[in-house]
């Protein structure tokens, strides 16, 4: 079984900054931060209204990183030229809506499946590992294959939300149907990975399924930080993610 790498995302450091305004706290720091305490990779999320990560805050990740950047982004004309003039390792696509707190569900590929293909076909020659932010849809997986995706992300946020309401059982129904779509996207070919909502209560769940490669965590870290730091967050995060997928190997 591969090892399980993490991404951390540095989003709400962000946010925090902006709230006050200024230049602190610098999200490039933590970024830095995040390397030295173990993340195989950071992810940033420039949205169209540029509410948390800014324009400069990918430039100064794409200059300062010696892990790589997966670029999370809306499939928008305006994003596509900013992610095809920086280069970063990894682009993510994932949906949008203004008025969101945070990205509340999947991207719904299948309906939007021609476009989307055409989308990502300048990114993918430019070198960059595209990745469809999905459900676990057998539907949404099997188009984000037929557009030339290498990588499916599988939103887990509806398990971590039943999982902290104490639904017990509809969190069981729900985190069988990830497992079964992440076995599905693996018999396809895709690399998988998978985030959103993630704590330390859920991620060993989710790192015991074999096939997922890379998980996400961004907003429960930087809280986190808040109480221990941001350092030993993350290497808490991953002593849980290594410890999970070690016990899933030896089962």
């Amino acid at each position: 079984m591969t090892k399980l790498r993490l991404g951390v995302n540095i989003d709400h450091v962000a946010t925090v900054r902006n709230a006050r305004g200024g230049a602190l706290p610098d999200p490039l720091r933590a970024a830095l931060l995040a390397e030295a305490a173990g993340a195989d990779g950071i992810t940033a999320h420039l949205r169209e209204d540029r509410r948390h990560i800014r324009d400069a805050d990918i430039e100064a990740l794409m200059a300062g990183l010696r892990v790589p950047l997966n670029f999370e982004m809306a499939a928008t004309e305006e994003m596509q030229a900013i992610a095809l003039r920086h280069g970063p390792h990894a682009v993510c696509i994932v949906p949008e809506r203004r008025e969101e707190r945070t990205t509340e569900g999947g991207l719904d590929v299948a309906a939007d499946e021609a476009r989307l293909a055409d989308f990502i076909a300048p990114l993918r020659e430019a070198g960059a590992r595209v990745s469809m932010f999905i459900g676990h849809e057998p539907a949404q997986i099997e188009a984000s294959h037929r557009i030339g995706a290498a990588v499916v992300e599988l939103h887990t946020g509806r398990y971590c939300d039943l999982m902290a309401e104490g639904n017990e059982d509809a969190a069981t129904v729900e985190l069988a149907a990830l497992k079964r779509a992440a076995a599905h996207a693996h018999q396809l070919g895709l690399e998988v990975h998978a985030g959103h909502g993630i704590s330390y209560d859920t991620v060993s769940a989710i790192a015991a399924f074999p096939q997922v490669e890379e998980l996400n965590i961004g907003h429960f870290l930087i809280g986190e930080a808040i109480f221990r730091g941001l350092g030993p967050a993350i290497e808490e995060m991953r002593r849980r993610m290594d410890a999970a997928r070690a016990l899933a190997g030896a089962g």
